[in-house]
C-alpha cells in the first residue's frame, strides 16, 4: 500500500505544513516516514509561530528540539499568569539560546494580565540568554512584554548581537528604566540598525546626533511612546535636531503615542515641527484639540495615520477636519468618540488613499470596529 505522502513531493508537502499550527505540524510527523521528513525540513521552520498556552502541551520535546535548528524567525506567545505557559515560553527561550545560534527574529507576545508585582524577571533573563547565545539577531521585538526593561538588556543586545537592524523596546510599561546612555552605546555598536521603539524618557539629542551622522545606514523608523512619568520628565528634543535627522534621512518615519501619564507642557515639547510623523496616537487626559491642530499645520506632509481617544466636542470636530483637508495622505484615522457628519464627509472628501476609518456618527456597543475603505 502507498504511503499517504507519496503521491506529493517534499517541497509540496513542507509548503503545505509551513502553514499548520505546531500541533497539527507535530501530528503530520507521525503519520509516515515521507511526511516526517517534509514536517522536519527547514522551510517548514523559517518562520514559525508558537503559542505556548495550548499548541506545547501534548507535544513531543524530541521532536520540536530536532527542529528548533531551523527556526530564523520566531513569533512566541504566552500568557505570564498562567504558570504553564509561562514555564512553556522560557525552556523554549532557553531550548533556543542552547541550539540555534543562527535566529534572526524573535518577537515576544504575552496575552492577558500580569500577575500584581510580576517582575517578570524568569522571562527576562531567558531573553537575556537567547540574545547572549543569537549572534546572528537581525529583529528583536519585545513591544508586548509587559515588563520593565533596563539597561542590562539593551547593553546585553548591543555586545550581543551587531548585525541587529531593528529593536523595539516601546512596552506598556508603567516605569521607565532605558536610560539614554544605553541607547546611544546600541546606536555605535549595531551600525545596521534602521528602525528602533523606545519610550521618549530614553531617547536623547546626542541620539539624534548619532541617528544624523553622515556614515549612518538609512534609518527608516523611529517609534516613540510617552506614558510613563519618565517620559513627562523627559528632557525636550530641540527641533533643530529633528530636523538635521529628517534631511539626513528623508525616508525617516517616526510614530508617536502620547498616553494619559503626559501633561500638556510635556506634549507641546513632544510636539515639534520639524518631527516626520507618519503615525500619531493620543489619548490624553488634557487638552487634544491643541495637538491636533497642530498635527494638521506641520505634519500635513508626512501624517498617514491619526488614532484620538477623547471627549466628543465641537471644537475637536472641527479639528478634525481641518486636518481632513491639510494631510490629504492620510491612510488611516481611528476616533474614538462620536463625531458630527460633517467629520466623516471630510476625510472621505480631503483624502483620497484612506483605506481604514473608525467615524461613528451616534454611539454603538465597544468594542467599536473600523470601516474599510473599498
Amino acid at each position: 500500500m502507498a504511503e499517504p505522502g507519496e503521491q506529493l513531493p517534499e517541497e509540496v508537502l513542507a509548503l503545505i505544513f509551513r502553514h499548520l499550527p505546531l500541533r497539527d505540524r507535530a501530528a503530520a510527523a507521525r503519520v509516515c516516514r515521507t511526511w516526517a521528513a517534509a514536517a522536519t525540513c527547514s522551510t517548514v521552520w523559517h518562520n514559525t509561530n508558537i503559542s505556548c498556552d495550548c499548541e506545547l502541551e501534548g507535544m513531543q520535546p524530541q521532536y520540536l528540539s530536532a527542529c528548533l535548528d531551523h527556526v530564523q524567525n520566531l513569533r512566541l506567545e504566552f500568557v505570564p499568569s498562567r504558570e504553564p505557559s509561562r514555564l512553556a515560553a522560557i525552556e523554549l527561550l532557553t531550548a533556543l539560546a542552547g541550539r540555534n545560534p543562527e535566529l534572526r527574529g524573535l518577537c515576544l507576545e504575552c496575552r492577558g494580565e500580569k500577575r500584581l508585582f510580576d517582575s517578570g524577571r524568569d522571562v527576562l533573563d531567558a531573553v537575556h540568554a537567547l540574545c547572549r547565545a543569537a549572534r546572528a539577531l537581525r529583529h528583536l521585538d519585545l513591544r508586548r512584554l509587559p515588563f520593565t526593561l533596563d539597561d542590562a538588556l539593551v547593553l546585553q543586545v548591543a555586545h550581543s548581537c551587531p548585525e541587529l537592524c531593528s529593536l523595539f523596546l516601546d512596552n506598556s510599561t508603567l516605569v521607565g528604566s532605558v536610560g539614554p546612555g544605553s541607547v546611544l552605546e546600541l546606536l555605535e555598536a549595531c551600525p545596521c540598525l534602521r528602525a528602533l521603539g523606545l519610550h521618549l524618557a530614553s531617547l536623547s539629542r546626542t541620539a539624534l546626533e548619532a541617528l544624523a551622522a553622515p556614515d549612518r545606514a538609512p534609518f527608516e523608523l523611529l517609534a516613540l511612546r510617552c506614558a510613563c512619568p519618565e517620559d513627562a520628565r523627559a528632557s525636550p528634543l530641540p527641533n533643530e535636531a529633528w530636523a538635521e535627522l529628517s534631511r539626513r534621512h528623508p525616508g525617516l518615519a517616526v510614530e508617536l503615542e502620547l498616553e494619559p501619564a503626559l501633561p500638556a507642557e510635556s506634549v507641546t515639547r513632544v510636539l515639534q515641527p520639524a518631527v516626520p510623523v507618519a503615525a500619531l496616537r493620543l489619548s490624553l487626559s488634557g487638552d487634544t484639540v491643541g495637538p491636533v491642530r497642530f498635527a494638521a499645520c506641520h505634519y500635513a506632509a508626512t501624517l498617514r495615520a491619526l488614532e484620538v481617544r477623547a471627549a466628543a466636542s465641537a471644537e475637536l470636530d472641527a479639528a478634525l477636519e481641518e486636518l481632513a483637508e491639510r494631510c490629504v495622505g492620510l491612510r488611516e484615522v481611528h476616533c474614538f468618540c462620536v463625531v458630527r457628519p460633517s467629520v466623516l464627509h471630510a476625510f472621505r472628501t480631503h483624502c483620497p488613499r484612506l483605506r481604514s476609518y473608525t467615524l461613528k456618527l451616534t454611539r454603538e456597543p465597544h468594542p467599536w470596529r473600523p470601516t474599510l475603505v473599498a
